[in-house]
């Protein structure tokens, strides 16, 4: 016979752990930036693990992956830390644990949870080669069935302080295009949509999801823009790209889907001014990076670290493959994916930067609010 523990144990360990944040909401505050939890929407760029506990072939929980990670491998792509990473360290809480372990329950979602899936896109098709993901829609989905246990742990008005406090960042995009509409001989969307309708698209679809989640109490959303995909060693040994170039027809069709992201944001924060919404600049970003590498201590900025095939982007980290030795010195990590070094930059920039990086107002700025 299985013994089921007692949920009213759980649940008043929950309460507990709420009431100690609320009444020290001015010494947290000064601590972390009186962030209460941080809820992770994406694909690989920001996965902790999640799709180590699905059928897919869209993982990241072998060796080298993780190698500068204290942990190691966990299913991160990156060889060290990602942003999320990064900006939990930067609010001084624990890092939100991957939806779908079975162990995140209880007191182990009071500082989030992280919903992120590699080859998870904004349309549900998007990455289904690689076999299961959480799609956008299906991480709402897992949103709002976490918030159905906070709700009975926490009570309406303790949850609805708690999602006004704490960060939604979303990291959607790239998926849709390289693992979707960049790849004509499994996908048909490139044959039914020029690349501005295709945008659009994407745009209808994220703004529908968006707004469910500010309807469910989330206030404070973080929205991160598509980098320069054509220059990653996926793209640039794809053949498309003239030697030492990115391939610029596709860096050209992603400004339809930045610049209506951006024009979204500033659209949701006229509309629902009981919220707010920021977009990262990640093409500015790690645009800026790519032209002035030595700026920010780059010597690679057009190779994996770790790959196989021209660029080392052919065929993406494989098992037990011996990375490159100086790490720090690569923008990229594997053919899809940057560097920890690299993700620092991105991160410290979307935290405290200007309005060129973090529009209208940065994550640090955002928080405080």
């Amino acid at each position: 016979m299985i013994i089921q523990p007692p949920r009213l144990a759980a649940s008043a360990a929950l309460l507990l752990l709420l009431v100690v944040f609320l009444r020290c909401s001015d010494e947290t505050v000064s601590e972390t930036n009186g962030v209460p939890a941080i809820f992770v929407f994406g694909d690989s760029l920001v996965d902790v693990g999640n799709n180590n506990f699905l059928r897919s072939v869209a993982r990241a929980n072998y060796y080298p992956y993780g190698i500068d990670f204290l942990s190691g491998p966990t299913g991160r792509f990156s060889n060290g830390r990602t942003v999320i990473d990064m900006f939990v360290d930067m609010f001084g809480i624990p890092n939100a644990p991957e939806f779908a372990n079975p162990n995140t329950t209880g007191v182990g979602i009071l500082h989030g949870v992280n919903y992120a899936s590699a080859a998870a896109g904004i349309l549900d098709e998007t990455g289904r080669h690689y076999g299961e993901r959480y799609s956008l829609s299906q991480q709402v989905v897992n949103f709002e069935s976490t918030l159905n246990e906070l709700r009975r742990s926490m009570g309406s008005w303790n949850l609805s302080r708690y999602l006004s406090k704490s960060l939604a960042f979303l990291v959607f995009g790239s998926n849709d295009y390289i693992n979707n509409y960049l790849l004509p001989e499994l996908y048909t969307s490139r044959f039914r949509y020029t690349p501005n309708q295709f945008a659009n698209l994407l745009l209808n679809r994220y703004s529908r999801q968006l707004l469910a989640l500010q309807s469910v109490g989330l206030r404070k959303f973080v929205v991160a823009g598509v980098g320069p995909l054509g220059c990653i060693p996926n793209q640039r040994a794809s053949g498309a790209a003239t030697p030492g170039r990115c391939v610029d027809n596709v860096n050209k069709m992603l400004g339809a889907f930045n610049e209506g992201l951006r024009s979204l944001v500033t659209q949701l924060n006229s509309q629902h001014p009981e919220s707010t919404f920021v977009y990262v600049n990640v093409y500015a970003i790690f645009g800026d990076i790519l032209n002035n590498p030595d700026t920010y201590g780059f010597r690679v900025v057009d190779t994996a670290c770790c790959g196989v095939g021209l660029n080392r982007g052919q065929i993406t980290c494989l098992p037990l493959q011996f990375p490159c030795l100086y790490r720090n010195e690569y923008v990229f990590w594997d053919a899809f994916h940057p560097t920890e070094a690299a993700s620092a930059i991105l991160a410290g920039r979307a935290f405290r930067g200007p309005p060129s990086d973090s529009y209208p107002i940065n994550v640090r700025q955002l928080a405080l609010i």
